[in-house]
């Protein structure tokens, strides 16, 4: 059950550093593609905000990947739990402000992690 714990918790940070590059170097050539609610005249002056939600998002997978190598399994079961929450509360603001789709694309994965620790 660990390793599936692990694995999961590496899916919500790899999610995160796509997050990172979509929004720090992607914003105004893949973001178009990825948000077509946008309005597409927007990216270009928007592209300093995006990029500081990117840094957020690198933040968040900077630290379930150092929850991944702690080697006290309390602390890093902890580290992890307070990440994922910063995600699924992240996760939870953004599909209330922007798109409800938000809420499910970052929402799912720190859930499941949460259900695996719990019956664990």
């Amino acid at each position: 059950m660990d390793i599936i714990i692990k694995i999961v918790i590496g899916l919500v940070a790899a999610e995160h550093f796509y997050f990172l590059w979509l929004e720090m170097f992607a914003w105004t050539s893949r973001g178009k593609k990825v948000f077509k609610n946008f309005p597409p005249h927007l990216f270009e002056p928007t592209k300093a905000l995006a990029a500081n939600q990117g840094l957020y998002n690198g933040f968040l997978a900077a630290g379930l990947v150092w929850s991944l190598i702690i080697q006290d399994a309390l602390w890093a079961q902890n580290t992890s739990i307070f990440f994922l929450g910063c995600v699924f509360i992240a996760a939870i603001y953004g599909g209330i402000t922007a798109d409800r789709k938000i809420f499910f694309v970052q929402g799912f994965l720190p859930v499941v992690v949460f259900i695996l620790m719990v019956v664990k």
